[in-house]
């Protein structure tokens, strides 16, 4: 875990890559309740007899089940102190460069882009790449915005 001081320290670390998180596995309890949050049922995740003679050779997580764990993966990667609040901004751009089979563990790790100052608070980009253990391509690299306000 890496832990900043204040936002000049993250500042500084502009172009550091911050480190992974531990492996965790995707199931399919994950996978079936993401589709019922999302109304997403597609075959390839939820239907198991289906997804086994699919392309897949298997069920795969959502590609947006990766996305959406990006805030828990953060969180285990480093952390500000002293913000009032750190709000989702958005992103500028998602890839998903592979799937990720039904009982396969992954992790994230964390690389900080910018971190520059604007009216509503500090907007810190940073690149997150969500890995598959095994895998030569990543499940997810996402660019995500974060909104730092301090008072």
């Amino acid at each position: 875990m890496r832990i900043f001081a204040d936002l000049s320290e993250l500042k500084a670390a502009k172009g550091e890559h911050l480190g992974y998180t531990e492996w965790r596995e995707v199931t399919q309890e994950q996978v079936n309740l993401f589709a019922d949050a999302t109304d997403d049922h597609q075959w390839i995740h939820v239907d198991l007899e289906r997804a086994a003679s699919g392309p897949f050779g298997g069920p795969i997580a959502h590609g947006f089940l990766s996305l959406a764990l990006i805030p828990s993966f953060t969180r285990q990667i480093f952390r500000v102190d002293g913000p009032k609040m750190v709000i989702n901004y958005g992103l500028n751009k998602v890839r998903f460069p592979a799937s990720v089979p039904v009982g396969a563990k992954v992790r994230a790790g964390a690389e900080v882009l910018d971190v520059k100052g604007t009216p509503s608070g500090t907007l810190a980009t940073f690149k997150i790449t969500i890995e598959v253990e095994g895998a030569k391509r990543p499940a997810c690299v996402a660019e995500t915005l974060s909104l730092i306000v301090v008072d």
